[in-house]
Formats: C-alpha cells, structure tokens, sequence
C-alpha cells in the first residue's frame, strides 16, 4: 500500500532555473493553473449571456458572487466595497483548489502550507499597509484596548501586538491542516478497502462515502473562513474596531 502521505509530493514538471533561483514549474503550480483556467472559465461562460432568466452555469455565478458581495457588505460595509474583487477572487480560488482535490489523482495546492501562508501573508500585508494608508500613526491605537487601566496597558498592547502577527499563522495553518487531514484519513481507509477486499471493506468503503461528503463541506467551508476573516481584519483595518 502506498504512503498516505506520497499524495502531497511536489514533483517538478519543467525544470526552472533564474540566477540559483528554482523557479520550477510543479505538479502544485499546474493544478494551481487549472484552478484559475477554470474558475475564470465558469464564470466568463456563466455570465456571457446574462439572461433574465438564469440558466444553471449563470445560476452559480450569480449566487457566488452574491454570497461575496453580501459577506463583504456585512463585515466591512460600504467601505469594503472596492475590496470586493480581492475577496471575491482569493475564495473561489481555495474554493476550487480544495474541491478539485477530491479528485481522484489530482493535487490540492491548499494541503501545502507554503501556498497558504503566501495568501495570508498578502492578505497581512495588505490590510496592514491600508491600516497605515487610511489613518497613519493613528493605527496603533489598534493595540490599545479601550478603557483598560493605565497598568495592565503594556501586557495587554504586548498581547494584542502577538494576537496581530499571529494572524498569517493561523489563518494559513487552519486551512492547511484541515486539508491535509481529511486527504489523509481518505487515503487510509481507501487503502483498507483496497487490503480488505469486496467483502471486508464494504464499512471502511461506506466511512469514505460519507467522509467524501464531508470533506466537500470542509472544502467550502476552509474557502468560506478564510474570506470572512480576511472580511474582519479589513474591518478592524478600516474601522479600528477592536
């Protein structure tokens, strides 16, 4: 039985090499590509015709870009709006790098924590720098917890300057390790229905069905977390909410 783990092998496809720099094009970036192609695809034919009347294609278009918009305009308001394409593009494309995944001898970008500490670390920087764009100094006032007394002030802004820099760690971690679990525990129990055979593996081969169906609401879910707490750290950089 193959290792569970030979799933997430980064295997170079076309050797790359600028100034020492391994700039190789991986089984990663291919379904990275695949990804955008065909993102940008559902959505480009979904919307050509624009018909009153929706067809399905056109149906899921609309309702993802509704359940954006509205996820956008409940968290940061009217002030996220110009926001809106970066969040809008940054879920559907974990969206269907965790869906394409669940395909059967495909690769999940998403179940490497290289990719998604580079998104978080863009979605860091960027709400940092707007932080510092929209109020200058002003946004460290972030890190003061209003009406704290003046002794438990240095704790509590070392504590909220922690919580601040920990944010691209969790948000990458969380979605990482949830990927990666859930296509390991597939790969197992695949592999004892595999070992089993047609008569002993029918329990581990009824768990897969079920957890094949939860992993595609984890799949939407990881994607949906990862926007909306990207929707939140906008707000507090926009707002100063705390």
């Amino acid at each position: 039985m193959h290792s569970p783990m030979e799933q997430f092998e980064i295997k170079r496809l076309l050797h790359l090499n600028f100034g020492g720099f391994d700039a190789s094009f991986t089984n990663s970036s291919l379904w990275m590509v695949i990804t955008v192609v065909l993102a940008t695809g559902v959505f480009v034919m979904g919307m050509r015709q624009r018909a009153l009347v929706p067809g399905r294609l056109q149906s899921v278009a609309e309702l993802g870009y509704e359940f954006i918009a509205g996820m956008v305009r409940d968290n940061v308001g009217d002030q996220g709006k110009k926001y809106f394409p970066f969040i809008f593009t940054l879920f559907i494309f974990i969206l269907f790098c965790n869906v394409l995944g669940m395909v059967p001898y495909s690769f999940t970008p998403t179940s490497h924590i290289v990719v998604t500490f580079a998104m978080a670390l863009v979605v860091f920087i960027g709400v940092t720098v707007i932080g510092f764009a929209r109020h200058g100094l002003h946004f460290f006032s972030f890190f003061v917890p209003k009406g704290v007394p003046a002794v438990l002030v240095p704790l509590l802004v070392l504590i909220e300057v922690i919580s601040y820099f920990i944010r691209p760690v969790s948000l990458s971690v969380r979605l990482f390790a949830n990927m990666l679990a859930g296509h390991t525990m597939l790969k197992v129990f695949g592999g004892f229905v595999v070992a089993m055979g047609l008569i002993g593996g029918w329990a581990p081969l009824a768990f897969i069905v079920a957890l094949t169906g939860l992993e595609l609401l984890i799949a939407f879910l990881q994607a949906y977390v990862f926007a909306i707490l990207t929707c939140l750290y906008l707000n507090d950089a926009i707002h100063l909410h705390h």
